[in-house]
């Protein structure tokens, strides 16, 4: 299986490649800039058709969420225009694209977990032009997966997690946010994920396998409940750790309001539907 994946540093890309590299059945080429560039989509096509991957996975975007707001005609470039250039290019070599989504299509208004089903109202410049994403990669391959995720963590990059950590080392509290709820994440659960939805895609010609799908941990908290996990894993493994303070949102101002509760739900993809994990 041969799988193409959009962005080498990425956490998902890089969760990916290590996935990838102790599997013998799994071929997976990460591409990015600037011999692919989202903000370059004319180029798009060749590169994929260079390649000529059984699956395209589609997990390089803009996802700086305070400085969308500042920059939304890169952020849609990138998250619409690249996106929907990154489906078009997989179904000009007939094969599926697997794109990443994000809980930030909701407004978090809703007071329990959102389904497949409920309708997105992003309130961020971010979480728009991920909604837009979706809608520009569903109608330019119909062969398409998107899986919403939610509060990705991993070993690499800019993350929540390594954020944490970050300021334990420095820090003997700190105040985090406990009036937001969420599905913390790990990358290599979606990377596992991705592998072996591709694999179903592959095997079989069941259109069902094909729409929208949520992909995160099934355990929901506040960012403070996560913090607290965080240090107290780092403790137990000898790493830096810090109280943690739990704070209100309004104590902590950031310029794109983040939903108060984007926890989905994920039966579709853990039970019902022909892609169940």
């Amino acid at each position: 299986m041969k799988l193409l994946v959009t962005g080498t540093k990425g956490q998902v890309s890089r969760c990916l490649q290590d996935r990838a590299a102790v599997r013998d059945d799994v071929e997976l080429i990460a591409v990015g800039r600037p011999e692919l560039d989202l903000l370059k989509p004319e180029g798009i096509g060749r590169i994929v058709e260079a390649h000529a991957p059984d699956v395209v996975v589609s997990a390089a975007a803009y996802t700086d969420v305070d400085g969308a707001e500042d920059e939304a005609d890169i952020a849609f470039a990138v998250n619409e225009t690249g996106a929907g250039a990154v489906a078009a290019a997989a179904k000009a070599i007939d094969a599926p694209v697997i794109h990443l989504s994000t809980d930030y299509v909701f407004s978090g208004d809703l007071d329990r977990p959102y389904t497949e089903d409920d309708e997105p109202d992003p309130q961020t410049v971010y979480g728009a032009s991920k909604l837009a994403g979706e809608k520009a990669v569903a109608a330019a391959n119909p062969r398409h997966v998107i899986l919403r995720t939610a509060w990705v963590y991993s070993p690499y990059g800019k993350n929540f997690r390594n954020t944490m950590l970050k300021l334990a080392e420095t820090r003997d509290e700190i105040a985090v946010v406990d009036d937001q709820i969420g599905n913390p994440t790990s990358a290599y659960e979606i990377a596992d994920a991705i592998l072996d939805i591709s694999g179903r895609l592959l095997g079989s010609g069941d259109p069902s396998c094909y729409g929208v799908f949520h992909l995160a941990s099934p355990d929901s908290m506040s960012w403070a409940d996560f913090a607290e996990k965080i240090m107290d894993a780092s403790r137990a493994a000898g790493g830096p750790f810090a109280t943690i303070r739990r704070i209100l949102s309004v104590k902590y101002q950031t310029k794109a309001a983040r939903p108060k509760d984007s926890r989905l739900s994920v039966q579709k993809l853990r039970g019902d539907s022909a892609l169940t994990l």
